[in-house]
C-alpha cells in the first residue's frame, strides 16, 4: 500500500507526463500543419513561375536539374497518361506510372491536386503538389515536393521548453502537497485508530478533528455511525430473517420455472425418443408425434417470451405505440383464438364497440390472459361486457378468496388452493402492468366458489 505523499507523488507524475504527451502531439501537428501550409503556398507560386518559362519540351531535363539545384525541391514532369518525362531526384526509367498517384488524379479533376505522404523511393516524408498545363496542345503535370522534416528540430526544441516548465511546476506543486499530505496522514490515522476501536466493539469515544471541513464532517459522521452500531446489531436479526423469506421467494420461482419447462421437456424428449429408436414408426404416428414436440417447444417460446415481456415492463422499457383501436374487434380475434383451444366451450360478448387508443399488441395480450384465466378456472360460460367505461370478464368458477385478493397481482405469486393455480404467477402481473401504462385500471372482485369478475376500467 502506499503512503500518501507517495500517492500525491505518483498522481503528480502521471499528471506531468499525460500533460507533456498531449502538449507534445498538439504543438507537433499545430507547428507541422502552419509548416505545411507554408510549403504548399511556396510550392504554388514555384510551379507557377515553372508553367510560365516551361513552353516547351526542349532540354526540360536540364531546366529542371538546374531548378533543382536553386530551390533545393523536388520536380517532376508527367504526362497525360502518368509517365514520367522528366525528374530531378531519380532516374526517370526506373519509377512507375504515376496516373494513379492521389495529386494527379486531382489535379485532373481540378486543375491543382496535393498530397501528404512517405516516399519510399527517397525514404522521407514530402508534400506533393501537382498542377496541369498546357504544352504543344498536349496536357501535362507539373509536379513540386519538399520535405516536412524540418519540423522535427522545431518540434524538439519546443519540447524540452514545454518539459522545463512542467518539471518546475511539479516540483513546487509536490513540495506543497507533500507538506499538506503530512497532516492529512495525521488526520486519517486518528479515524483509523478510531475505525479499530469501533471494529473490537469497544464503547466508543469522541473523535474530533478541526483541519478542514471535510474531515470536520467525516468525524461528526463517524461519531453518529459509532453510537449507532448497537442499534444495527439489534437489527441483524431482523436483516437476517428477510433474507430467508427472500432466499425462500426465490426458491419458489426457480420451482414455477422448472414446474413450467418439466412438462414441455419431457413430452418432446419422449416422443424424440420414440422417433429415432423406431425406424418402422408409422408416418401418421410420426406427424403426429412431430406436432406434439413442435406445439411444446412453441409452449416453451412462449414461456420465455413471457418472462421477456415481464422483464421489460417491470424496468419501463417497454414502449407504447397507440393508435385507435376497436376494442371488440380485439375480442373477437381472442376469442377465436382461445375456442381452438378451449373447445366446446361457450364464450359469450356483450355491449357495444368503442374504440380507444392503446397498443393493440399489449391490449390484446392483457384481454386474452384475462379471457384464458376465466376459461381455466371455470366450466361454465364466460360472459364479456364491453360498456363506455369498462371491459369485464366474468366467470362462474371456483373464485378467490379475500386473503389473495390482495397479492394474485404481484409477479410470480401463484394460487394453488383449491386448484387455482397462476401458472408463473406471470399472467396477471403482466396485465397490470400493461393497463398501468396506458393509464387503466385493473377491478377484481371475486366470491369463493361462486365466481370472479375481472375489469379493465379506462
Amino acid at each position: 500500500m502506499l503512503k500518501i505523499h507517495q500517492l500525491f507523488f505518483r498522481t503528480f507524475s502521471l499528471i506531468f507526463l499525460a500533460i507533456l504527451i498531449t502538449l507534445s502531439f498538439i504543438t507537433y501537428y499545430w507547428s507541422k500543419n502552419i509548416y505545411i501550409n507554408q510549403i504548399e503556398k511556396n510550392l504554388i507560386q514555384n510551379i507557377d513561375t515553372l508553367s510560365v518559362v516551361l513552353k516547351d519540351l526542349n532540354n526540360i531535363e536540364n531546366i529542371i536539374k538546374d531548378l533543382k539545384a536553386n530551390i533545393n525541391l523536388r520536380i517532376t514532369l508527367i504526362d497525360e497518361k502518368g509517365n514520367i518525362i522528366a525528374e530531378s531526384d531519380k532516374d526517370k526509367e526506373t519509377m512507375e506510372n504515376h496516373s494513379n498517384r492521389e495529386e494527379i488524379l486531382m489535379a485532373k479533376d481540378k486543375g491543382i491536386g496535393k498530397s501528404l505522404r512517405f516516399s519510399s523511393s527517397i525514404k522521407k516524408e514530402l508534400l506533393y503538389v501537382a498542377k496541369k498545363i498546357t504544352i504543344d496542345r498536349k496536357i501535362y503535370f507539373i509536379r513540386m515536393a519538399d520535405y516536412t522534416d524540418k519540423i522535427t528540430d522545431n518540434f524538439v526544441k519546443l519540447t524540452l521548453q514545454i518539459f522545463m516548465f512542467i518539471t518546475f511546476f511539479l516540483i513546487l506543486a509536490f513540495l506543497a502537497t507533500y507538506f499538506i499530505s503530512l497532516r492529512i496522514k495525521h488526520e486519517t490515522d486518528n479515524i483509523l485508530n478510531f475505525l479499530t476501536h469501533i471494529s473490537n466493539k469497544r464503547t466508543p469515544y469522541r473523535l474530533k478533528s478541526n483541519y478542514t471541513d471535510e474531515f470536520y464532517k467525516i468525524t461528526k459522521l463517524l461519531n453518529k455511525v459509532a453510537f449507532k452500531l448497537a442499534k444495527k446489531n439489534r437489527q441483524k436479526a431482523k436483516q437476517t430473517a428477510k433474507l430467508k423469506i427472500a432466499n425462500k421467494q426465490k426458491d419458489e420461482i426457480i420451482s414455477a420455472i422448472s414446474h413450467e419447462f418439466k412438462n414441455p421437456i419431457a413430452v418432446i424428449s419422449g416422443y424424440s425418443e420414440t422417433i429415432l429408436n423406431d425406424e418402422d414408426l408409422p408416418k401418421i404416428m410420426k406427424d403426429k408425434f412431430l406436432t406434439k414436440i413442435q406445439s411444446n417447444s412453441q409452449k416453451m417460446s412462449n414461456i420465455i417470451d413471457k418472462l421477456r415481456l415481464t422483464l421489460k415492463l417491470e424496468e419501463g422499457k417497454q414502449e407504447l405505440i397507440l393508435t385507435p383501436t376497436s376494442i371488440k374487434n380485439i375480442v373477437n380475434q381472442a376469442v377465436c383464438d382461445l375456442k381452438d383451444k378451449y373447445k366446446n366451450r361457450e364464450i359469450l360478448i356483450e355491449g357495444e364497440d368503442i374504440t380507444l387508443k392503446v397498443d393493440e399488441t399489449l391490449i390484446s395480450m392483457a384481454i386474452t390472459n384475462l379471457i384464458e384465466n376465466a376459461l381455466k378456472y371455470s366450466d361454465d360460460e364466460v360472459t364479456i361486457t364491453i360498456s363506455q367505461n369498462e371491459l369485464c370478464v366474468k366467470d362462474k368458477g371456483i373464485g378467490i378468496e379475500p386473503k389473495e385478493l390482495e397479492n394474485i397481482n404481484q409477479k410470480f405469486y401463484r394460487v394453488s388452493k383449491n386448484g387455482w393455480n397462476n401458472s408463473l404467477g406471470l399472467g396477471l402481473f403482466i396485465v397490470q402492468s400493461i393497463l398501468t401504462l396506458h393509464n387503466f385500471q385493473l377491478k377484481v372482485d371475486s366470491t369463493f366458489e361462486k365466481g370472479s369478475s375481472f375489469c379493465i376500467k379506462y
